[in-house]
């Protein structure tokens, strides 16, 4: 089942070898050595003791050498973004000699051996500029979460599927989709003065899943998938689907408890920032001693548009081995635009769905008064009950300016229609600036000023008091109509 494995990870052939770039990264192999060395250490370690159980989150690194052998990079594909940027589409593959080295207290020091690891690569260089270096910034981003397999030696190495292994892979992809997956991207500034607004590139639009039915649990499977099948054919299993696109947060269905074919018709929508991001279904039998997967079935956000929205699907094992079952879903794509015309649509209306979209972009403050050694501060966004979002908080170091600090962070806010209806009444967004956990001033922005801004666009420099100001930008989005084809994304 390669092709499900290429479809979790990757786009299909077409693009470039580019053979350039993989000279490029051999000679630059020593130093992306040490800098990922680096930066394992300096992220991957602190949250190991905030995510690892028990004795496990002692763990951390002695060593870590990636090897001789460099990633190698294949299918390149280059197009141009809607605000004149440049898209670089890659496929990654690394298969490295490792020499990594973990240690615990009460737990036998283990090794790392060899490391896989597979995805598709999205590098967005924006904006394009006049001045050397012509391109504001870098921003390096997986289109789906990526395959990773690590290979224990030592007191590991004869429980690669254990609890360690689990952990240690569950911990390094949970940060790497948190930073360096859609909807995530890893921000390298390459012009200190680069403008966040006109980097930052926007979500694509809105895919309606619709999870329908699945069958074929009873019938002999093939493989090694046959005992787990057999369990499901003593009795009927209680099943559910997990639903998931790209790194978005996954959505459960029900619980359909004694059917062979279980039918759920439920409906949830996934925000969409790239036509390859994987769509994944997994169905699972629940359990009180622990819930078995029952398989797995993957398409892209593209694939489902071409095949016209409507789809029956393979169910492989977690080993991408076949089974004899399916499922299948419905899906339809809604494209984000400048019309608020779809937040009281009836059409969006219902749990799950949404219609439309609140982004806010916090590009920095100026003006914080206070003592460069003790300043700490962050930006929090609000917006009615459930929507609170909070910058990294910043401190004082060389290079950057503490009374001036710049956050270029996102956040994405869903609109849906609480109580039906969602008006310029709607709760206003604020925006104020913190100092440690204290809240130093902020800024009150009514709904309806962002609904009548220009392009349904509010950037200003919001003047939160004393002289400071905290230059933000607000957007809102509706959904256009809705269909199974794929948008015309020509440039």
């Amino acid at each position: 089942m390669a092709d499900v494995v290429h479809k979790l990870t990757a786009e299909g052939a077409g693009g470039e070898k580019a053979e350039f770039l993989n000279d490029i990264v051999k000679q630059l192999w020593p130093n992306i050595n040490v800098a990922v060395g680096k930066m394992v250490k300096d992220i991957v370690d602190p949250m190991f003791k905030q995510m690892l159980p028990g004795p496990l989150s002692s763990l951390h690194f002695t060593k870590i050498d990636l090897g001789t052998v460099p990633l190698v990079i294949s299918n390149v594909k280059t197009s141009k973004t809607e605000h004149e940027g440049i898209k670089l589409d890659m496929n990654i593959e690394w298969d490295g000699k490792a020499d990594i080295e973990l240690d615990g207290d009460m737990i036998p020091a283990v090794g790392v051996e060899r490391v896989q690891l597979f995805g598709r690569l999205s590098i967005l260089l924006a904006p394009i500029t006049n001045v050397i270096p012509l391109i504001g910034a870098l921003q390096v981003s997986f289109v789906n979460p990526p395959t990773l397999k690590l290979d224990f030696t030592g007191a590991a190495n004869v429980a690669d599927f254990s609890a360690i292994d689990d952990s240690v892979r569950g911990v390094i992809l949970g940060i790497i989709n948190s930073m360096f997956t859609l909807p995530n991207r890893f921000l390298v500034k390459l012009d200190a003065s680069n403008d966040y607004f006109k980097t930052y590139l926007y979500p694509l639009g809105v895919l309606r899943v619709t999870v329908e039915k699945a069958w074929g649990f009873s019938e002999e499977s093939k493989g090694g998938a046959k005992k787990l099948f057999a369990k499901l054919t003593r009795a009927a299993p209680d099943c559910y689907a997990k639903t998931q696109v790209g790194a978005e947060t996954e959505f459960r269905t029900k619980t359909i408890n004694n059917k062979h074919s279980p039918s759920w018709n439920e409906t949830h929508d996934f925000v969409v920032s790239d036509m390859d991001q994987c769509v994944k279904i997994e169905i699972y039998d629940h359990d009180v001693n622990g819930d078995d997967e029952i398989g797995m079935a993957v398409t892209t956000v593209r694939e489902s548009l071409a095949k016209g929205g409507k789809l029956e699907l393979p169910l492989v094992t977690k080993e991408h081995e076949e089974t004899s079952g399916k499922v299948s879903l419905s899906v339809e794509y809604f494209d984000y635009q400048a019309d608020g015309s779809s937040f009281n649509a009836s059409s969006h209306k219902g749990e799950g769905k949404y219609s439309g979209l609140a982004t806010v972009l916090v590009a920095g403050a100026t003006g914080i008064k206070g003592q460069r050694e003790t300043l700490k501060p962050s930006v929090k966004v609000t917006w009615g009950s459930k929507n609170t979002f909070q910058t990294a908080q910043k401190a004082d170091a060389p290079g950057t300016d503490i009374n001036n600090p710049a956050f270029d962070q996102n956040f994405r806010m869903q609109i849906d229609q609480i109580g039906g209806w969602v008006s310029s009444s709607a709760d206003p967004f604020k925006i104020a600036l913190l100092d440690g956990e204290t809240e130093v001033g902020s800024a009150s922005v009514p709904f309806a000023d962002v609904q009548n801004a220009p392009n349904m666009t509010l950037e200003n420099n919001f003047d939160i008091g004393n002289g400071t100001k905290i230059r933000a930008s607000i957007q809102l989005r509706g959904l256009g109509s809705g269909g199974t084809q794929l948008p015309d994304r020509s440039r």
